[in-house]
C-alpha cells in the first residue's frame, strides 16, 4: 500500500514565517507516514509542469526530506520560491507554450484568457498528490477554494505581512512586519531629528492599515494615516507643523499606509494589473510628502519601508504562530478534514471554512482603535481587547 502524499506550496508575497510552517508541516508529515512534495513557485509550479516533459520536472516539483528542511527556518522568505501566477485567469501571454497545443483549459473572456484548473487537477493526479498544503493570502487561497469546491482535499495556511486575509485574527508575516517597522522609525528618529523635519514613512498596506496603526502605535508615532479612512490633507499637513513645533527636538513623523488616499482622491496604482487584477500600490506617502512641503514649508524626510518590512527570518511569534499552523494543518490532514484553513481567534488557534476568504476583507476596528479626527491611534477601552488589536 502506498504512502498518501502531501503536496505544499507557497504563493503571493513573501513574509518572513513561510520556511517554519513548511517545515512543520513536512516533519509532521513524516513522522505520521506521509510522503510529501514542495511545489515551486506556487500556483505557477502546477501551471507549468508539462507531465510530457520529464527533463523539466525538477524545476516545479521536489521531494522534501528531514534534510531538505532542516536549516530552512532559520532565513526569511520561502525556499519553494512563490508566484502570483493564478490558473483559474491565466492571460494569453502567459500560458505555457505546451497549453497552447492542447484542447485543455475553459475560455474566461473574450480576450483569450483561460481557466487551466483541469490541467492543475490532471498535474496533481500525475504527482499522485493526495492533499495540498496551501500558504498564501486571500489571493492565494481563493485558488484554494476554487479547488476545494472542485473536491480536491485542500488544506490551508493564511500568511500576508498586511494581516487582512478574512476569517483569521492573525496571519504569518504580521508581526515581524511591525516589529521591522518599529524598528526602522526607532532608528530613523535620528536623522529626522537631527534635522529637525517632518518625516513621512510609507508602510505596506493594501486594503488593510494595520501596519501604519499599529507600528505608529508602539513607536510613538505623532500621526497615522490608514488605507481605511480618507484623510484631509491641509489638517494632516496643519498637525505635523504643530507637532514639530511641540517638540522639544523639534521634529514630527507620520506613518501612510500605501493604500491610504485623500477625501475625494484616490488610491495610488501604478503599472499593468498581476493575475488577481492588482496594480502596484505606492506613492501616496511621497505624494503626502511634497504636499506637506508645499503646505507647511518645512524639510520633509521621506522613506519607503516597503520591502524591508518583509525581508529577514522571522520574529519569535511569527515563528510560533508559523509552526503552530503547520502542526495544526498537519491535525486536520490526519482526520482528513479538508476545506479548512488554519486560525487564530480571540488568541485561540482554530480552524474555519476555507471559503471563508471569500466573504469579506478584514480591516482596521476605526471605531475601536483609532481618532479619524486627528489621525492617531486611540484603543477607546482595553478590556476584552486581541493582543494585536486586530
Amino acid at each position: 500500500m502506498r504512502k498518501k502524499r502531501i503536496g505544499v506550496l507557497t504563493g503571493g508575497g513573501d513574509v518572513p514565517g513561510l520556511n517554519p510552517a513548511i517545515k512543520e508541516v513536512v516533519l509532521n508529515a513524516l513522522n505520521a507516514n506521509y510522503e510529501v512534495i514542495g511545489i515551486r513557485r506556487g500556483w505557477r509550479g502546477l501551471l507549468w509542469y508539462d507531465i510530457a516533459d520529464p527533463a523539466k520536472h525538477d524545476e516545479y516539483v521536489a521531494n522534501l526530506t528531514k534534510n531538505d528542511v532542516r536549516l530552512i527556518d532559520r532565513t526569511g522568505g520561502t525556499f519553494l520560491h512563490t508566484s502570483r501566477t493564478n490558473p483559474q485567469k491565466v492571460r494569453p501571454h502567459d500560458i505555457p507554450e505546451f497549453l497552447l497545443k492542447t484542447d485543455l483549459g475553459e475560455p474566461v473572456d473574450d480576450r483569450g484568457t483561460k481557466d487551466y484548473t483541469d490541467h492543475v487537477l490532471k498535474v496533481l493526479d500525475h504527482l499522485g498528490v493526495d492533499v495540498l498544503v496551501t500558504i498564501g493570502g486571500d489571493d492565494t487561497l481563493s485558488y484554494s477554494v476554487k479547488l476545494s469546491r472542485m473536491g480536491f482535499p485542500v488544506v490551508a495556511i493564511p500568511k500576508t505581512m498586511d494581516n487582512d486575509v478574512f476569517g483569521t485574527d492573525y496571519c504569518i508575516g504580521f508581526s515581524t512586519a511591525v516589529t521591522r517597522s518599529v524598528d526602522l522609525i526607532t532608528q530613523l528618529r535620528t536623522s529626522v531629528g537631527s534635522h529637525e523635519r517632518i518625516g513621512v514613512f510609507e508602510l505596506f498596506g493594501r486594503n488593510s492599515g494595520e501596519t501604519s496603526l499599529i507600528s505608529a502605535y508602539l513607536a510613538y508615532v505623532d500621526r497615522a494615516i490608514i488605507s481605511e479612512v480618507p484623510f484631509d490633507m491641509e489638517k494632516l499637513a496643519r498637525f505635523l507643523h504643530d507637532d514639530k513645533r511641540n517638540s522639544p527636538s523639534n521634529y514630527s513623523i507620520v506613518t501612510v499606509s500605501e493604500g491610504a488616499h485623500m477625501i475625494d482622491g484616490e488610491i495610488i496604482q501604478s503599472g499593468p494589473a498581476d493575475a488577481y487584477g492588482h496594480q502596484k500600490l505606492g506613492g501616496i506617502g511621497e505624494i503626502v510628502a511634497e504636499k506637506i512641503q508645499e503646505l507647511t514649508d518645512q524639510h520633509i524626510m521621506y522613506q519607503k519601508f516597503a520591502y524591508v518590512m518583509r525581508s529577514g527570518a522571522p520574529d519569535s511569534l511569527d515563528r510560533m504562530v508559523a509552526m503552530s499552523f503547520g502542526n495544526l494543518a498537519m491535525q486536520l490532514i490526519k482526520r482528513g478534514d479538508y476545506g479548512k484553513m488554519t486560525a487564530l481567534q480571540a488568541g485561540r488557534y482554530t480552524t474555519v471554512p476555507i471559503e471563508i476568504v471569500l466573504t469579506g476583507k478584514k480591516q482596521v476596528d476605526v471605531e475601536a482603535y483609532y481618532d479619524k479626527e486627528n489621525y492617531k491611534p486611540m484603543i477607546k477601552d482595553f478590556l476584552g481587547v486581541p493582543m494585536f488589536l486586530t
